[in-house]
């Protein structure tokens, strides 16, 4: 049995509740490591959880281990994974291997689900604990009332001696063990002590962290704290910084934080955000976005988290009422705006956090929505018309704006100069605090941003710069390597991927059936997997792919494997638009003709009636380019893209509009299969 969540503990405490060299273990009384467990419980303790722990302490006694490895072995009991908000039953260190132990207390089979449960334990080791990486790892499933099916050790393509986890009844376990050492016999022995000091290096997708930072958790206990990777905290305390002295000496202040594709924008916006949720607090916060669906996917997990949660502590929540709690935390953009365009008073919070800021109305598109609603002569842009709503505070008030470069998709969408040209001609009181990187070409900002870094009232701040995609953790450059395949850079972008194709794979294929089996067969535990293509890719329709569908983006990032509207089912599609801000492990990005290579550049087309029409506006090129760098950067782990074929007889679809791009791709040295 499992914890269902974890309340918020300390970094700097043990990891698990209990732990023994095991012959200690054996020779302990159960009521002793069971008023143990207790006392180190936070919280609350449920009647079905001392009921689990009085089932699985006699299962564990029973087990047998070799003598010659019995003396140096150690176990350890409810073992903490923060960055999933559980913890795994025990970890069993034996001779030269790692067992991770999963009970199902009184099951007489063996779920899927379950099977997926203790592998994501033993992943979470093997990507995240810097002690755990190079160690053979066995997760066993124990269902404690069914009959075990043959053992055998079944490996992954991974090869990274991680393997398929093992279904045993409770008098089999110490079969299973034995085989796990028969495996992995000739290995040097694991080092208790050493296990124990290693760091534990979490990088958790945007989801994982939202729940764990609305558990109350700290954003020091979710992510990685390695020099490697600008540390998250760091940036968060600088905005708090930023937001005291505006406080205390009564100042307005705009400040922008950049990062690359995955860095954690959204992250340090969610943790300052969470940490100023008291309403009566000087420094209430909110946080706002614009990408609508993200905010649907970060409410609805949030609630089913908090209706978990609830239900974990013998409480009942509704999850309406779950969800009205969730709505004052994240808020879509939109909403707010058009809460003040009615009301004319200052909006209760001090401090708002606008997520994808660069993603903000420009004056064309606001003035069109406003004169939809009746309202003629607008005359501002979004950001214009949002600074004038923080501005109506008489004392102070701090805007923070999360900025991606080239991330703008959708007609309209201003980019970060339409916040600096808001400033520079109806807010120059207002101070403003800029990431030094701002200058760089995929914010397009240089005009404007030179005539803000001229203001006296302008300072720039290195710490609101996040660097390292904490996304893409098996390669940090991925980024790099999308900016400079879609720059045609292609030295670069060649010697970038070479640097992390062994730890991040990527792959090429002209069929999506092939695609979809190395999905399958990359993906561990609860990964999550799914197809992904471009908004514009209207002549996918042969191969069962149709972006007018509607994709439903809650079910299809949250919803389980036996679900067919989500991801895992690989039948509906995500575009640019529902997967922008969010992630998965392991993607597959179907390339249309909309975006080809040509011998001139990109060629930019979309499809209108029965053929392909060249895009010639700059401004559209652009958003068509930026879907793809969304698509590019979507996966944590790795992805595979499909070029079609075309085919002759289609002129739509002819082989030329998609041969190209595939040649492109294959001599960055793209591996096809």
């Amino acid at each position: 049995m499992t914890t269902p969540h974890l309340p918020a503990a300390s970094p700097s405490l043990n990891r698990w509740l209990y732990t023994d060299p095991f012959p200690a273990f054996l020779a302990r009384d159960p009521a002793h490591i069971l008023g143990q467990l207790s006392a180190a419980s936070v919280g609350p303790i449920e009647q079905a959880q001392v009921r689990a722990w009085q089932q699985q302490i006699p299962v564990l006694k029973a087990v047998s281990l070799p003598l010659a490895l019995a003396p140096t072995a150690k176990l350890y009991l409810e073992y903490t994974v923060p960055r999933l908000g559980r913890r795994a039953d025990a970890i069993l260190i034996v001779g030269p291997a790692l067992f991770v132990l999963e009970f199902k207390v009184g099951e007489q089979s063996f779920l899927s689900a379950d099977i997926d449960q203790v592998w994501d334990y033993a992943l979470d080791l093997k990507l995240f604990h810097d002690a755990s990486h190079t160690l053979p790892i066995v997760p066993l499933l124990i269902a404690t009332e069914a009959k075990s099916p043959p053992i055998q050790l079944r490996s992954t393509v991974h090869d990274d001696r991680l393997v398929h986890p093992i279904c045993v009844g409770s008098t089999s376990l110490s079969e299973a063990i034995q085989a796990g050492l028969d495996s992995f016999g000739a290995q040097p022995l694991i080092d208790a002590s050493r296990w124990e000091a290693g760091r534990y290096l979490p990088t958790p997708t945007i989801v994982e962290a939202a729940r764990a930072l609305y558990a109350g958790h700290a954003v020091e206990t979710i992510s990685r704290s390695d020099a490697g990777a600008l540390n998250l905290a760091t940036t968060s305390k600088a905005v708090d910084q930023i937001i005291d002295e505006a406080r205390s000496s009564k100042q307005k202040v705009i400040c922008f934080v950049t990062g690359v594709p995955g860095a954690g924008k959204t992250l340090v916006g969610l943790d300052v955000a969470n940490r100023h949720l008291d309403k009566d607090s000087a420094t209430y916060s909110v946080f706002l976005s614009g990408n609508g669906p993200l905010v649907a996917v970060l409410r609805e997990a949030l609630a089913r988290d908090r209706v978990e949660r609830a239900t974990g502590e013998g409480k009942k929540l509704r999850k309406g009422d779950a969800r009205k709690e969730v709505e004052a935390f994240i808020q879509n953009i939109h909403h707010f705006r058009d809460e003040y365009l009615t009301d004319q008073g200052a909006p209760p919070e001090h401090v708002v956090l606008f997520d994808e800021a660069q993603r903000a109305w420009n004056l064309a598109k606001t003035e069109t929505f406003m004169k939809e609603r009746g309202l003629a002569n607008f005359g501002r842009s979004e950001p214009a018309f949002l600074i004038s709503c923080m501005d109506r505070h008489a004392d102070w008030a701090v805007i923070v704006c999360l900025v991606g470069g080239g991330q703008e998709i959708n007609t309209g969408e201003a980019g970060i100069s339409e916040w600096f040209d808001a400033i520079l001609t109806a807010f120059p009181n207002w101070r403003v605090c800029v990431s030094p990187q701002l200058t760089e070409s995929e914010y397009r900002s240089n005009a404007s941003l030179a005539a803000v870094l001229d203001r006296g009232l302008t300072t720039t701040e290195p710490r609101l710069h996040l660097a390292t995609s904490m996304r893409s953790f098996r390669a940090e450059s991925l980024s790099r390597f999308v900016r400079d395949f879609l720059d045609l850079e292609v030295a670069s972008a060649r010697q970038t991927l070479e640097s992390f194709a062994p730890r991040y794979p990527i792959r090429l294929t002209r069929r999506l059936d092939v695609a979809k089996r190395w999905l399958r067969e990359q993906a561990r535990g609860s990964e999550r997997y799914g197809m992904i293509v471009s908004s514009q890719a209207e002549r996918l329709k042969p191969h069962a792919i149709d972006v007018r569908v509607k994709t439903d983006p809650v079910k299809w990032f949250l919803d389980g494997k036996d679900d067919t509207r989500s991801s895992y089912y690989l039948e509906d599609v995500a575009t640019e638009f529902q997967v922008q801000g969010l992630e998965l492990d392991w993607a597959c990005l179907v390339w249309d003709a909309d975006l080809r290579r040509s011998d001139r550049g990109w060629s930019h087309h979309s499809f209108r009636g029965t053929r392909w029409n060249r895009i010639n506006m700059p401004e559209r090129q652009r958003y068509l380019e930026n879907a793809y760098r969304v698509l590019l950067t979507r996966a944590r782990q790795g992805m595979i893209v499909v070029v079609p074929e075309g085919d002759e007889a289609d002129p739509t679809r002819l082989p030329e509009f998609y041969d190209t791009t595939y040649q492109y791709l294959a001599e960055l040295g793209i591996e096809a299969i």
